[in-house]
């Protein structure tokens, strides 16, 4: 049995979703960033080498951090490099460790999707972006992950953690930072002192996420210490009776030494005299790895289950609970606030007696938006409009119309209103509606970009959500053709989480190319 093979049914035995735990070297994979030592380097510019820093510290990585961040300080006030930093950033000091956290974290900002194009490993990057994965826990600062998972709300630090209600799908844990936070970073000897202090805190957080999924690590060596440390806490707290527990669920993904072959198999990590079962895949495929996690995709994306648990956390709490029962078109939910309770979403048969014309009734969404980009189905327009339209778009506003409309003559509102077509719901639908809430701080970065440039600069399932909210006379209709050729699987939802990202941008090409003047 192959590693694809092994790890999807390992996930399909599991009740729960898996969830990644992402380390140092998956950034060393994608984006080809230093590892700890690289990246203090790039800031010892004082006049004497990491080296220097890291003997003085007797090996110890977050000392050697500290005293470098003391002498960065120095150097950074009156530095004609940092002239720029330090008057845009001076009121944000707090001590003297603020201002090497500040330019890592400036550093860091500008690495992501855009650099993972140069990527060797751009099959893995695609799939790592379709995956409908449960949740990410990780150390790493950069904003790699939020951009490969955007719907994903971002938990940054042991704090917001321990005090937030976190729902244990569709989430990101930055338990050591994040660059958009300067102050969050776990970096000095200090910090990391702290950290391990709350450690059991963490521990008893995230021990049903230990329990209920499997949790796969990647980009850290079996001996990590913070791994470990996070073990042994977790193990604490289920007690060495109940170790077995775990049994399946810890699979640590490694690459091959230069003898090594690819496999799979059942070991323990001994942490204290425990023995942790685990199960260590080794491999330089990591495609492997994301076949099996998708092989198990939840039908629903990971956002909506959410949004209904955090809206089942808050009715459940609440002392005075209204519920609204509703049927709601599954790709509009842009948040828990749609609806004040949700009590089902998902994909619902028709009823009998909704009965399409002869031969249209199997006609789907994707054959619609496959026939706008290559007009090579020669459907009636008539039928479509009719039939297909209606019975496709009963749950969604996302179908293309005018494409159809404009092959009957109809080329303006006035004539459409005399046509006597009920198609209202598609026709009139507000473009600041395709605008995914969760998606305004990416696209308030990128205003000033052309569609190229956002296309060239971000994953597709990033570019497709932030595309939107370019002003229509910024978008090229040739571009947004050819990326949705390119990305045409990708509005099937048995192919993609994020299939209506790409159906919101058909119905934008269809009003582009085909809409009324």
């Amino acid at each position: 049995m192959n590693i694809e093979q092994r790890l999807t049914e390992t996930f399909k035995r599991k009740g729960a979703g898996p969830f990644l735990f992402v380390g140092s070297g998956f950034s060393r994979r994608y984006l080809a960033l230093e590892d700890w030592k690289g990246l203090l380097s790039r800031f010892c510019v004082m006049g004497k080498p990491f080296e220097f820093y890291l003997s003085s510290s007797d090996g110890s990585y977050p000392m050697a951090a500290k005293i470098i961040a003391q002498d960065f300080n120095t150097y950074w006030w009156s530095a004609s490099e940092y002239a720029e930093s330090v008057a845009a950033n001076s009121g944000k000091i707090v001590d003297s460790t603020s201002a090497l956290r500040i330019e890592i974290c400036r550093y860091l900002s500008t690495l992501g999707a855009k650099n993972s194009k140069d990527s060797p490993y751009q099959n893995e990057i695609a799939l790592l972006s379709g995956l409908n994965v449960d949740g990410i826990i990780t150390t790493n600062w950069d904003p790699f992950l939020e951009q490969l998972f955007p719907d994903y709300k971002k938990y940054i630090g042991q704090n917001e953690l321990l005090f937030s209600n976190p729902q244990e799908v569709g989430e990101i844990y930055k338990i050591h930072g994040c660059s958009t936070k300067p102050g969050s970073l776990i970096l000095t000897s200090e910090d990391y002192f702290d950290f391990n202090n709350k450690n059991p805190y963490l521990a008893a957080k995230l021990i049903t996420i230990f329990v209920e999924h499997p949790i796969v690590f990647l980009g850290y060596s079996i001996s990590d210490e913070n791994i470990a440390s996070l073990l042994r806490s977790i193990s604490m707290c289920i007690g060495k009776d109940n170790i077995e527990k775990l049994r399946q669920n810890l699979i640590f993904v490694q690459r091959l030494s230069e003898s090594e072959q690819p496999s799979v198999s059942d070991t323990y990590l001994t942490i204290d005299g425990i023995q942790i079962p685990l199960i260590l895949v080794k491999t330089n495929d990591y495609s492997e790895i994301y076949r099996a996690l998708a092989a198990t995709k939840r039908k629903i994306p990971a956002r909506i289950l959410r949004y209904c648990k955090e809206q089942m956390f808050e009715l459940v709490n609440s002392s005075n609970p209204e519920t609204k029962l509703a049927v709601i078109d599954i790709d509009s939910v842009q948040d828990k606030d749609n609806l004040e309770f949700v009590v089902g979403v998902g994909v619902k048969a028709l009823a009998g007696g909704e009965i399409g014309a002869v031969g249209y009734d199997t006609i789907e969404v994707p054959d619609l938006i496959h026939d706008l980009l290559y007009d090579d189905k020669n459907y009636d327009p008539d039928g479509i409009v009719n039939s297909v339209v209606k019975r496709v778009g009963r749950y969604t506003s996302y179908v293309p119309v005018f494409k159809y409309l404009h092959a009957m003559k109809i080329h303006t509102r006035e004539q459409y209103d005399v046509s006597g077509y009920e198609l209202e719901k598609w026709v009139d639908l507000d473009l600041a509606k395709l605008r995914l809430k969760t998606y305004a701080g990416i696209a308030r970065g990128k205003r000033h970009q052309s569609i190229q440039e956002i296309i060239a600069s971000c994953t597709p399932e990033n570019a497709a959500a932030v595309i939107p909210f370019l002003p229509e006379e910024k978008i090229d209709i040739e571009e947004l053709k050819e990326f949705l050729i390119l990305h045409e699987d990708k509005v099937d939802p048995d192919i993609s989480n994020y299939a209506s990202h790409f159906k919101k941008l058909a119905v934008i090409y269809d009003r582009l190319k085909w809409g009324w003047l």
